[in-house]
């Protein structure tokens, strides 16, 4: 009886919940309007497994051309440190509009994604 009890007590109890990471915390922030950045930097809410995490950048306007069509930037080296990934950039950005997107997988590999736009002036 008293094993029947324990069980529906144990039964009873809420699962711990999995949740993937959400960013906190990012450089340059969303929205922002920076001068010539030379890194990136985002920080999540937890400690994310660096062969499932990563970002891309994207210029998306530049001043002075109208018809400017989106430039991925690439060539730069990032790392996962923790609940960071950083991102060293060769050379300043130049002045523009750029979307940055992200993805974040904590231990339990539950995944996350998203993005936001920042300036260069």
């Amino acid at each position: 009886m008293r094993i029947t009890a324990l069980v529906l007590a144990l039964a009873a109890l809420p699962a711990v919940a999995q949740a993937a990471p959400s960013l906190v915390e990012a450089t340059p922030a969303a929205n922002a309007e920076v001068t010539k950045p030379t890194a990136l930097t985002l920080t999540f809410s937890e400690d994310i497994e660096p062969a499932l995490s990563g970002i891309d950048l994207v210029m998306t306007a530049m001043p002075g051309m109208a018809h400017h069509k989106p430039m991925p930037i690439t060539g730069f080296p990032t790392s996962v440190e923790g609940r960071a990934i950083k991102a060293a950039l060769p050379r300043p950005l130049p002045t523009g509009t750029y979307v940055l997107t992200w993805h974040a997988a904590g231990s339990d590999r539950e995944g996350a994604k998203g993005n936001y736009t920042f300036k260069v002036r």
